[in-house]
């Protein structure tokens, strides 16, 4: 029989030590518990100064009598990890997010000293090094010992479950042929699913049967979504068990996404695994709440960012319906020296994932090429993870998540099965409309071609608001805008395979200081601490979530300065009445979004009513903006120079990026002007500016609106900028 022991208590922590006996000998170390993280705090304060480095977990262990296998079972320890007991070390491995396991049995003692060292140091071959999140360093989920019959399922391959369960379905006669694969170190198994089973016999280890289900129950996404399960036993006792679904999808390129034979258009959003205050050390409890918000706005598919998350996380995503994109964090920059560990780490994410119906494709990478450039080696990385996604599992899908500067003629869009884009028209450069016009040309130039939007988002600080919402002022006013926008594009274009907001909720990037908030990446829908829904979510929930539901926007901005405010309302229910102190002012027929326009001459009560729904918010005229709802940064810089002398036979900054660097002048400039910026920024900002298809992006905008959207820049030095460039003719 199989027995988990889990090794959550009684660990001592020690932060720095030069050696595993130093380590085991240190008295300076604190007592924790797991899941542990050491950069839950100082990974999220903003600085990019959080500890990265190696430290050590310590325990003593006193083992079950047994006379079967002893294992030890690691769930996730960022970024590398090693196992020593009694001074002696048995093994190690490079990837943070995924299960491995180290074999006991031969070295235990009736008492022992089991640590285990953990490091998120830099490095050039361990992904991820460079990315837009925290690198969060720890033991942060599960470790358990495992005590196995010497005739047991097999652990020591890439943390593999011991079982794999491949259902093929059959739409015309309701059927699916399911077979089930199992390793093991015994002469036979018994196979059962669906209350049949059977014995086979093991052939160099390996043992497979297969089970036709007749009217079979389809895992039909949010709709029904069935598990079945299946389990296997050994004659010595051991025995697993692993839920499954049986599903059919496809993907055309000009109907998109097909489930179970239907048009299932995927939308929803992405989400990192980190909470405000844990890091990335989530117990289940905070998996469970996750979940519940994502029903709740209505999503039927999710992009699990950029790494492999928590077993629980994917039983939830089966459980749920939700379909899923699964990656590697192989991201933003290719390293030459981090070819296998991308296929070690795509490996151990198929390997244990293979039996979650909710998965329908493995990620390649994200945004690889925003530090690097196309060429052979990116490339055939790229090649080899495909073969090996379609040698482990040719069921499913291969995909890629594009920076938006990538051209899309690039040969790096012909090597996977699915290609999307992360783009931020209307954020970070250029317009909203953008966007459309981005994957209109995109459809109509490749038509043969499955295309999605696999990150698209503003910033968005609930505490800042704005009557005028523009981009870059980071008001939630603006991101509910910006979403509005994105909700029609995707809408109007059916074909799109998948698209996912970034992000679900706000998430830790360390290196980040901006829109009023250290060390925090604000695109998501909801709060870091998940107790604020921003106006956004409930866009997308009046569009995706059936159940009826109503939610007047800007309740955060109570005192108006305008005479004439704008009152709207997001709802599913086809009209919308509209109360000021207990008086009805209208009624609207539409469909998702309700605008009024309103007289303020004091403190009002609003109520928004649609049948026995009802909603209400308090605002009050001001006679001047309030300016706690304003980002002080130079975000009226556009208005400096509107009334000054400027010399228009000269540059100034109201001049393009592109017709700047064009001029052999205006260029020496520009190029001092992005040293600055790199140094200041970042390594991560300093490869990505040097992307020729990003500098020739930015060509279109001006230098002006470019100092906007960058921030943090002080008035005076920008015009001292201004003045440099007055002294530079055009001609």
């Amino acid at each position: 029989m199989r027995t988990k022991v889990p090794l959550m208590d009684g660990w001592r922590f020690v932060r720095q030590a030069a050696s595993a006996a130093a380590a085991a000998t240190d008295t300076s170390g604190e007592a924790v518990s797991l899941p542990h993280t050491w950069n839950a705090r100082d990974g999220q304060d903003g600085g990019n100064d959080y500890y990265r480095g190696r430290c050590w977990y310590i325990r003593d262990l006193v083992v079950p009598e047994t006379d079967g296998e002893i294992y030890l079972e690691i769930h996730g320890a960022a970024l590398m990890s090693t196992v020593y007991l009694n001074g002696e070390e048995l093994g190690s491995h490079e990837g943070g997010f995924s299960t491995w396991r180290v074999r006991l049995t031969d070295v235990l003692r009736a008492e022992n000293q089991l640590i285990i060292a953990v490091d998120n140091s830099n490095n050039d071959r361990v992904y991820p090094q460079m990315a837009d999140f925290t690198f969060y360093g720890g033991l942060y989920r599960g470790v358990n010992l495992l005590l196995v019959p010497r005739e047991h399922f097999a652990l020591d391959y890439a943390g593999t479950p011991g079982i794999k369960v491949t259902p093929t379905v059959d739409l015309e006669t309701k059927s699916a042929l399911v077979r089930v694969e199992t390793w093991q170190n015994a002469d036979q198994v018994t196979l059962t699913v669906d209350g049949r089973s059977q014995t086979v016999a093991v052939v160099n280890g390996h043992a497979a049967a297969d089970f036709l289900l007749t009217d079979v129950r389809l895992w039909d996404g949010l709709d029904d979504p069935w598990l079945y399960t299946a389990t296997a036993s050994l004659p010595g006792g051991d025995e697993i068990a692993t839920r499954f679904g049986c599903r059919h999808f496809a993907v055309d390129p000009g109907r998109g996404f097909l489930l179970n034979g239907r048009s299932y258009p995927l939308r929803g959003v992405c989400r990192h695994q980190d909470w405000k205050d844990l890091g990335n050390a989530l117990t289940p409890d905070e998996h469970r709440r996750d979940m519940a918000l994502i029903r709740e706005i209505g999503a039927n598919t999710l992009r699990l960012a950029h790494y492999q998350h928590a077993q629980e996380f994917y039983d939830l995503c089966d459980e749920n319906g939700i379909v899923v994109w699964a990656e590697i964090p192989y991201i933003t920059m290719h390293m030459k020296n981090g070819r296998e560990n991308t296929l070690t780490q795509m490996r151990d994410l198929i390997v244990q994932n293979y039996n979650h119906p909710s998965i329908v494709c493995w990620g390649l990478s994200n945004e690889i090429t925003a530090a690097s450039l196309v060429h052979e080696d990116l490339l055939d990385n790229h090649r080899l993870l495909h073969e090996l996604c379609q040698r482990l599992d040719p069921t499913r899908l291969t995909s890629i998540a594009h920076v938006f500067t990538l051209e899309t003629h690039s040969p790096l869009l012909e090597i996977p099965d699915l290609n999307s884009y992360n783009l931020y028209f209307g954020w970070y450069v250029g317009e909203m409309e953008q966007t459309d016009a981005f994957f209109d040309e995109f459809h109509r130039q490749y038509p043969g071609r499955a295309i999605g939007c696999s990150e698209y988002g503003a910033d968005a600080n609930p505490a800042y608001q704005s009557p005028v919402p523009e981009r870059g002022d980071y008001t939630e006013s603006y991101q509910a805008l910006y979403h509005e926008h994105m909700l029609r594009m995707i809408e109007e274009r059916p074909w799109l395979w998948a698209t996912h907001v970034w992000n679900m909720f706000d998430f830790a990037a360390d290196a980040r200081d901006e829109g009023g908030k250290h060390g925090r990446n604000q695109k998501g829908l909801v709060s870091f601490d998940r107790r604020l829904k921003k106006d956004a979510f409930y866009l997308y929930k009046s569009a995706w979530n059936k159940e009826p539901m109503i939610h007047i926007t800007g309740r955060r901005y109570m005192d108006r300065h305008e005479d004439i405010s704008e009152i709207k309302v997001y709802s599913n229910a086809p009209a919308v009445a509209l109360y000021v102190d207990g008086n009805h002012v209208g009624t609207q027929s539409g469909s998702r979004i309700f605008r009024f326009q309103l007289r303020l001459n004091g403190e009002h009560e609003i109520v928004a009513r649609a049948g026995s729904l009802s909603d209400r918010i308090r605002v009050r005229k001001v006679s001047q903006p309030n300016p706690d709802y304003i980002f002080h940064k130079e975000h009226d810089v556009a208005n400096w120079f509107d009334n000054d002398e400027l010399d228009r036979d000269y540059f100034s900054v109201a001049d393009s990026f592109g017709e700047l660097r064009r001029h052999p002048e205006g260029r020496a400039i520009i190029d001092l002007l992005i040293a600055k910026v790199a140094a200041s920024k970042g390594e991560m900002v300093e490869r990505a500016i040097q992307n020729p298809n990003l500098l020739r992006m930015l060509d279109r905008m001006s230098l002006i609106s470019m100092i906007q959207m960058a921030g943090g820049v002080k008035e005076e030095s920008i015009r001292q900028l201004n003045r440099i460039l007055q002294r530079v003719k055009k001609a």
